[in-house]
């Protein structure tokens, strides 16, 4: 299910990039609702394709479904092609996670001091360059990474997964926490049948980051490590800032 829920992944998106969108309100929830819609039917009858043409026997043997499916239909031009586009697909993911992972290093960079180089917006270009430059650095130690393990788009995954869904987890119960926090608060957006629809993902995610912890390797120690080695950098951000105030 780890590695299902990676081919959603990219619809969450849309909400580091919220600050620059107009009318919010409305625009958000109409991309957040659009792109599941659009990647859920893209992936169903995407995987129905494959039930039809290959089998689960044939899909179970095959490293690359969608080849295999593309050359008992098409031979080895179909099979070919299928494959540049795969690559043209990747450069497009790429494409936009570039644009909206340095958003979050930006925000960062904004909150606390001690990575405040991240937070410069650059006029002109309207793009906050040092977090992109920081997520370039990120994205080729990651290469490097997968590279030594020699199980390279593996370990990227298990890098990323228990972070991903330790975060959504975060997420959610932040949720509640600011709900009874800040109940008088004006909220642009209301979660329908609250508060069970948060504490069904909230048991989700929380299922998925086990999984992700119990089920995969070295690339998820170090994705913990990295996660854990961002607690004394905060608590020393926090004391910086308690100390310039006194």
């Amino acid at each position: 299910m780890v590695f299902v829920l990676l081919s959603f992944g990219g619809w969450n998106e849309a909400a580091y990039i919220s600050a620059e969108i107009k009318n919010r309100r409305r625009n958000i929830v109409r991309s957040l609702m659009w792109s599941i819609g659009i990647i859920t039917t893209i992936y169903l009858l995407i995987n129905l394709a494959y039930l039809r043409g290959l089998g689960l026997t044939a899909m179970a043997k095959s490293e690359a479904v969608g080849a295999a499916l593309m050359d008992k239909t098409a031979g080895a031009p179909g099979a070919l092609f299928l494959s540049v586009l795969v690559a043209i697909c990747t450069f497009g993911a790429i494409n936009a996670t570039i644009l909206t992972g340095a958003r979050s290093n930006f925000a960062l960079g904004q909150d606390f001091s001690l990575f405040g180089f991240m937070g410069r917006w650059q006029q002109g270009k309207e793009t906050p360059v040092q977090a992109l430059l920081l997520q370039g650095i990120a994205s080729l130690a990651l290469v490097f990474l997968g590279t030594i393990t020699r199980n390279g788009f593996e370990t990227m995954v298990d890098y990323t997964a228990p972070v991903f869904w330790f975060f959504f987890l975060l997420s959610a119960i932040s949720l509640f926490v600011l709900r009874r926090k800040d109940p008088d608060i004006v909220r642009p957006f209301q979660v329908p049948f609250y508060p069970w629809i948060p504490l069904l993902f909230c048991l989700v995610c929380g299922y998925l980051l086990y999984s992700s912890l119990a089920y995969t390797g070295i690339g998820a120690v170090v994705g913990v490590l990295v996660v854990i080695a961002g607690i004394p950098l905060l608590l020393w951000s926090q004391y910086r800032q308690r100390s310039l105030k006194n």
